[in-house]
């Protein structure tokens, strides 16, 4: 895809409903630029690179921007963002199961991106849109609701009130939460950016596997916390204000990690 197509995909995805988006377009940033600060200089040099100068954290959208095209070509990757599970299932069910989901998700998809990414015999364009995909699905790995259960469609049908607006439980996890601290992605990179190396370090091992049970088991608290035309308001965001930060600041150093080992 050419740059003008795709800077154009950008500029009409800005009419789209903010619903749509995993993390809210704030919080894909936010992790984003946390990889960014934290990733090897030389992961640095070759993700500048690929992404033709630009910041992470301009791309970290792009995915969810591109089901606004028309043409078709990126209709397969609706399913990536997302993997449905039973609820309440142990950790090695819950592995199991997901590695027999039929449909592509966001645990099949994530490896394969990985290995084309590592590729370099491969074209840069193909590199390159490996590279935003990661970006932006790493992420959408540590959205709880991401990792939710299909009957529902991951808390989308699940109907709720935020501060008196209607709204569902999977978009008060996608955006509602972060959008109400005011923060811009900077800011709020600014002020997550800050553990000490030690924990710094810990967050960032484990494996795919294990940080989708990780969202997994907080889905299940989650669904068990709200009931149907629940009005969620102050309490709530004090409740899982430190819990969507650390998701946020997981998500960021663990896409760091990532890209470490395949670029690094």
């Amino acid at each position: 895809m050419k740059k003008i197509s795709i800077l154009l995909v950008l500029a009409v995805s800005l009419l789209l409903p903010a619903n749509v988006f995993a993390w809210s377009m704030t919080g894909h940033r936010i992790i984003a630029e946390i990889a960014q600060r934290n990733i090897k200089s030389k992961t640095n040099e070759e993700v500048t690179r690929l992404l033709n100068g630009l910041p992470m954290a301009y791309w970290s959208n792009w995915p969810d921007f591109i089901k606004s095209d028309k043409t078709g070509q990126w209709d397969h990757t609706h399913v990536w963002h997302f993997v449905n599970a039973p609820g309440n299932l142990s950790e090695n069910d819950f592995i199991e199961y997901i590695r027999n989901v039929k449909q592509e998700n966001l645990y099949s998809e994530i490896p394969k991106l990985v290995s084309t990414l590592g590729n370099k015999q491969l074209p840069d364009e193909e590199r390159r849109i490996a590279l935003i995909f990661l970006i932006h699905l790493i992420g959408d790995a540590h959205q709880p609701m991401h990792v939710g259960r299909e009957e529902d469609l991951g808390g989308n049908k699940i109907s709720l009130f935020w501060f008196n607006s209607p709204t569902n439980l999977h978009a008060v996890w996608d955006g509602k939460l972060v959008d109400y601290e005011k923060y811009s992605y900077t800011e709020y990179t600014n002020i997550l950016n800050i553990m000490p190396d030690e924990e710094r370090k810990a967050l960032r091992q484990g494996s795919l596997e294990g940080w989708l049970y990780e969202s997994h088991q907080l889905a299940n608290e989650l669904y068990d916390g709200v009931k149907e035309g629940d009005n969620l308001m102050f309490e709530y965001s004090y409740e899982y204000k430190y819990t969507t930060e650390l998701q946020l600041l997981k998500a960021g150093l663990r896409l760091a990690a990532v890209l470490d080992m395949i670029l690094g």
